[in-house]
């Protein structure tokens, strides 16, 4: 893996995501998009028909470099967010993860204490090694200006997964294994919180600028295991990562959250709040008010889909809703297959004209 490229602290200050991620109510905000790097890009899909899978894409260091880049260099987003995917940890752990055409990621089901016996913490160092070099290689050849983004998945986001063998709609493997058998769900938790650290810590050891926690799954969960699952794990991770490494902002995005969302910022502490497309905007403004946390999201990735005047309205009264408080313009989710490449295109010049 190739040294370190952290820059001077000059530098990162000019890096607009990292301005905002401080407090700063920058103007207009800084930009940059969940799954900003994929199949709407006719560059990607070349590269994607080269890597021999999914997988090998994401452990493929000049690949995943240069997949990471395109977004960057088509529209000029002020972060960049590595090229990989959540379930990196449970296939770095051991656990075989497979993604089928057409079916997206299949697993080997963890229902029981043999099934956890199977997970090696020692093992990673190879697989998560790839990620480095890409983060590395990533922080030398982006623009000084632009912000490199790291993350993983929450640890019951990346559990249901790891139960169920595959995503569902409900999360019900997960859900019953843990009601069912709380002292082994913790244990899968706790394998996942301290593997989540080591993977973050070298994404930051590499040169990553920021990290972002995805708990795509948040929402399916009722209080007490919502405290239990997403918010307890994700304060270990946040406080464990800012004792190593202080001055790295973290987002975390807590899809689904809605009332619990306070909650969540208040107890994790994280720098930055993921809003999915639920999350009013008055929420979302009086979160950054009085929650002091930096706001990201929630434009829903149809609007992206359909473009025309109900984009632009709601780019306009998303901007005016989040004036002159520390915000981040992204959407609710990932962009979608579908997209279409020039609605990014003017997304990003109504936000960077303000209005």
């Amino acid at each position: 893996m190739s040294a370190p490229a952290h820059p001077d602290t000059s530098i990162k200050a000019n890096r607009k995501l990292l301005r905002a991620l401080a407090g700063e109510a920058v103007w207009p905000p800084p930009i940059w998009l969940m799954r900003q790097a994929g199949r709407y890009l006719p560059e990607y899909r070349e590269v994607r028909a080269t890597a021999g899978g999914f997988l090998n894409l994401c452990y493929n260091p000049a690949l995943a470099t240069e997949v990471t880049l395109q977004p960057i260099r088509r529209y000029g987003f002020d972060a960049a967010i590595l090229f990989s995917d959540i379930l990196v940890v449970p296939d770095a752990l051991g656990q075989q993860v497979r993604f089928l055409e057409g079916e997206g990621p299949c697993l080997d089901p963890i229902t029981d204490d043999a099934g956890l016996g199977q997970l090696n913490l020692a093992a990673t160092g190879e697989k998560f090694g790839r990620v480095y070099e890409t983060v590395a290689r990533l922080r030398q050849d982006l623009p000084a200006e632009v912000a490199l983004i790291g993350f993983c998945g929450a640890p019951w986001t990346v559990a249901t997964y790891m139960v169920a063998g595959r995503g569902s709609s409900d999360q019900a493997a997960a859900r019953m294994f843990a009601y069912r058998d709380r002292e082994a769900f913790t244990r899968l938790i706790d394998i996942v919180v301290e593997t989540s650290i080591e993977y973050l810590d070298g994404q930051v050891k590499a040169g990553a600028d920021a990290l972002q926690i995805f708990d795509s799954w948040a929402g399916n969960l009722p209080d007490g295991e919502f405290q239990a699952w997403v918010v307890a794990p994700t304060v270990r991770i946040v406080s464990e990562l800012k004792r190593r490494h202080p001055d790295v902002p973290i987002i975390g995005f807590p899809r689904g959250a809605g009332l619990n969302a306070e909650d969540y910022v208040l107890a994790t502490k994280v720098d930055g709040l993921g809003c999915d497309t639920a999350m009013p905007l008055g929420q979302m403004r009086a979160l950054a008010e009085f929650a002091g946390v930096t706001v990201q999201g929630n434009l829903d990735p149809l609007l992206l889909v359909s473009g025309g005047q109900a984009l632009e309205d709601r780019i306009a009264e998303t901007l005016e809703a989040l004036r002159d408080v520390p915000a981040i313009f992204n959407l609710g989710h990932g962009i979608v297959p579908q997209t279409p490449p020039e609605h990014v295109a003017r997304l990003v010049e109504l936000v960077r004209g303000g209005t």
